[in-house]
């Protein structure tokens, strides 16, 4: 086991190593990158220091010291910065003291409001400028635009990050972060980001947009865990083990795919009435739905998320036709507003 254990390492350290390899190659031939200079197989930069060692924060720590990065750490439990500081990380005396010794910020503490406290506090401010700053900690895309905003006039750059994965696949090939807001941070750091995941990806110039992709990424998981506790809940009801339930999920699950994509393309294009290529009628879905309805109602399960399902349902049928898209119900989840720009089947 131990040797299994030590290959993975090998091969993702292997994998960071080529990537660094890449963006080296990227760097020499690159004009915007003069002065640039690379020791090895990691990039030479400047400091980087981590507000906030918990969980998270300590293993994006540990991935930087481990690319060879010089990493300072700051935690307001000191204690806490100890095992880093053990494996080569600089432990701040301050907030203040951790940023001026670095050029990037990496900031992931417990929510934005504990993150405005350590950056405006003291002479914090004074010390962000020429700084780039990093945002790693959950918020809504409002606060990081807010906080973008007030960042960027005390002369750093700001880029909000989201992170797509729990802290134990930080520095893993297939780890993804979001990031938007300065496209100029996001060039200049990226070997260093990339270090942290390997599927690292830019997804807009507006603060927030990170974060809003990583809600909407979420709020389909959640969708679907939701969805699978009412089907436990029905299975159960009537017997079914959830072995039995489990077992099926993979073999349905490339018709939920198609079904998903199918509804993105969809609403994407704005094609909300039904065509040859609808996999199946709003009123083919509704009809379907009305099984899950009765087998609340005759079990007495709760059927609060079925019932506030049921209203879309009908709300979509009320200003359209049974043969219309299941896309066709999109438009209700803008505002509530009506379809205002549904467009006919030929399209």
């Amino acid at each position: 086991m131990m040797a299994i254990a030590y290959l993975k390492v090998r091969t993702s350290q292997r994998s960071k190593n080529l990537y660094l390899r890449i963006e080296r190659a990227k760097h020499e031939t690159d004009p915007r990158r003069e002065g640039h200079q690379f020791i090895g197989e990691v990039p030479m930069a400047s400091n980087v220091c981590v507000l906030g060692a918990g969980r998270m924060g300590s293993s994006i720590a540990r991935a930087l010291l481990d690319c060879g990065y010089p990493t300072g750490v700051w935690n307001r439990t000191a204690a806490k910065c100890e095992p880093l500081a053990a494996l080569g990380a600089k432990v701040a005396p301050s907030v203040e003291a951790g940023i001026e010794a670095a050029e990037l910020v990496i900031i992931n503490v417990l929510d934005y409001a504990a993150s405005e406290a350590l950056l405006k506090q003291g002479d914090v401010a004074s010390a962000l400028a020429g700084k780039a700053v990093v945002q790693l900690t959950s918020g809504s895309p409002r606060l990081a635009r807010e906080e973008a905003r007030w960042v960027e006039a005390h002369g750093a750059g700001y880029l909000d990050g989201a992170i797509m994965a729990t802290p134990d696949f930080i520095g893993k090939p297939e780890t993804a972060l979001l990031y938007s807001g300065s496209r100029d941070v996001y060039e200049k750091h990226k070997p260093l980001l990339f270090a942290l995941g390997g599927g690292t990806s830019y997804v807009g110039e507006q603060p927030g947009q990170a974060s809003a992709l990583d809600t909407a990424l979420l709020t389909q998981m959640w969708g679907g865990l939701f969805g699978a506790l009412q089907g436990m809940a029905v299975a159960e009801a009537e017997g079914l083990d959830l072995a039995t339930f489990r077992s099926h999920l993979s073999g349905f699950k490339p018709v939920v795919d198609a079904a998903l994509f199918d509804l993105v393309d969809r609403t994407n294009a704005r094609r909300f009435a039904g065509d040859d290529a609808t996999l199946a009628s709003l009123g083919a879905h509704y009809s379907a739905f009305q099984h899950l309805l009765e087998a609340c109602e005759e079990r007495g399960l709760d059927a609060a998320m079925p019932r506030a399902m049921d209203m879309i349902f009908r709300q979509a049928l009320s200003l359209g036709s049974m043969e219309d898209d299941f896309a066709s119900l999109a438009p209700l989840f803008r505002n509530g507003s009506p379809r205002q720009s549904r467009e006919p089947a030929n399209a």
